[in-house]
């Protein structure tokens, strides 16, 4: 497509992007030690009153600057999703972590044009770190171009994984950390599939896989591995898109190679 649209108050996508994860992240930062009213989506799923609070301000902003563009959000979808420019947004992943005081979690919002992902940004405003892709344009770590690990070693690696909310996703991840176990260097479980993703993207880890997400967990991420060089699957090994299951991302060798040991391994099912 041609270049991304202007805002009505002439804006970038870029800038409109940034100004909303930076304008969560404000509150976030603000409420982090306050009380939250906390309640069950699920048996392993949980939503706050910032959740809320940060996604209506966020789709404030975007239709304040876009508003004939449609937008779904963790904690409104409704399970259809429009055509056309899309924004996608994750007020708090990581909300587990944010409810329980740790300081690991980020603010996710993207664009989406048809189902594709164009532009997107995911913002860790505890380390002040924004990580953001505009398709065919780089990936980018507060400004800096990124780019993912060059390992071609699974027992040089540093793997990436998160237990999902489905229970399938944590049994089976166990077991393709059993199999991989002692081949690898170390596993990082940090409880935020867009960090774990965003790490991938900048080199700090080689290879991050989970059994189940949803659109908003990965439409920034899946940007940012493919501009910053790497391979973004779902658990079959095609590639990954808004409503794929679960993801894999690292580079070309070492997805290859998780593919093989993996090879009809429950998780890949």
């Amino acid at each position: 497509m041609s270049a991304l649209p202007i805002s009505k108050k002439g804006k970038t996508v870029g800038e409109v992007i940034e100004e909303a994860v930076r304008l969560a992240g404000d509150i976030l930062l603000k409420r982090f030690n306050e009380t939250k009213t906390i309640k069950n989506k699920g048996p392993k799923d949980i939503v706050t009153d910032v959740d809320l609070e940060v996604e209506e301000i966020i789709f404030e902003h975007l239709e304040n600057n876009y508003p004939e563009m449609s937008m779904i959000g963790e904690e409104s979808y409704d399970g259809k999703m429009p055509d056309g420019f899309v924004w996608i947004v994750d007020p708090i992943d990581g909300t587990r972590n944010y409810a329980a005081g740790i300081p690991i979690f980020s603010v996710v919002v993207a664009l989406s044009y048809n189902g594709q992902v164009i532009a997107g940004a995911n913002f860790d405003p505890k380390k002040n770190e924004l990580f953001e892709a505009e398709k065919g344009k780089g990936a980018f770590l507060n400004g800096n171009r990124i780019k993912i690990s060059d390992k071609t070693e699974m027992e040089k690696s540093i793997i990436g994984m998160d237990l999902s909310y489905n229970d399938n996703g944590a049994k089976f991840g166990f077991e393709i950390i059993q199999k991989l176990w002692p081949d690898i260097q170390t596993v990082r479980i940090i409880g935020s599939s867009a960090l774990g993703i965003s790490y991938v993207a900048t080199g700090r880890t080689d290879l991050y896989f989970n059994y189940n997400l949803k659109p908003w967990d990965i439409a920034a991420g899946i940007l940012l591995i493919e501009e910053s060089g790497g391979i973004a699957t779902d658990r079959k090994g095609e590639k990954a898109n808004l409503f794929s299951e679960g993801i894999l991302v690292a580079n070309a060798t070492l997805h290859k190679t998780f593919l093989e040991i993996t090879d009809n391994m429950k998780w890949r099912s």
